[in-house]
Formats: C-alpha cells, structure tokens, sequence
C-alpha cells in the first residue's frame, strides 16, 4: 500500500494553529476542472480562500478534498477543492504558512462514498456554475 501524503494533515495542523492563534488561515488553490468554486473570483486560475470557522459553513478538511460553504457578495456557494490544487495556507494577519507542490487532482471518486451501501447511489460532485459576469 502506498505512502499517504502529508499534505492534508500538514493543512490540517496548520489550520487549528491559525485557529488556536486567533489568525484566519487562507488557502490558495489553482483552479482546474475538478476544483468548484465561483469562477468570478477566479485570476490567473488561482482563488485564494478564507477557511476560518467564522467564513465557512460544514468545513470538512478531508484527504482528498476540502469542502464546505461560503458566502460570496451574499450568496452561499458550495466550495469544493481537491487537496491536490492546495498550493499555499497561511495566516492572513501574518502571513505565516507553508506552500506546497500542486499535482495533478483527480476527479470525485465513488472512494469517499466507501461507508455507503454499494447498491446505494453515489452522490456527484457539486456542480460548476454556468453563469457568467456580464458587464
């Protein structure tokens, strides 16, 4: 069985640090089709992210993925980051953190479901938004 990476629990460490210390840890995440975000907020395929416990909503820093909500310019947005695209998490206040190499993610996989029943459904990865900004 192969090494599991360390990132995640590096991510993980790094957040309850922020937390403990009274910093908002942010992430940096490079967008790519297996990343659902608002793509309004989206430069250069790269959105930064506030994932302190006052901006999100069920935050579940997973192995494999990151997800929670978020509100963006009043609407809630279901965010959902592959661990993979994570290239950076820092304390917004200080900007103390860790980057990290992005790899190639992987798209959702029936894994996460493994607790399921096998004959149940799988649920599908959150959306991406088809709207646009029209200015």
């Amino acid at each position: 069985m192969p090494e599991s990476s360390t990132k995640p629990y590096l991510l993980r460490a790094l957040h309850e640090w922020c937390t403990d210390n009274g910093y908002t840890p942010h992430i940096v995440v490079h967008v790519d089709e297996n990343t659902v975000v608002p793509m309004s907020h989206v430069q250069d395929d790269q959105i930064t992210l506030n994932i302190g416990l006052l901006a999100t909503n069920m935050l579940n820093l997973g192995n494999d993925y990151i997800e929670f909500q978020a509100r963006f310019n009043g609407v809630t947005e279901d965010i959902f980051v592959p661990v993979a695209a994570v290239s950076a998490i820092f304390a917004r206040e200080t900007g103390a953190g860790m980057g990290f190499e992005v790899t190639d993610s992987n798209p959702y996989s029936d894994d996460l479901s493994s607790s399921k029943d096998d004959n149940a459904p799988k649920d599908p990865p959150p959306a991406r938004s088809h709207l646009k900004i029209v200015k």
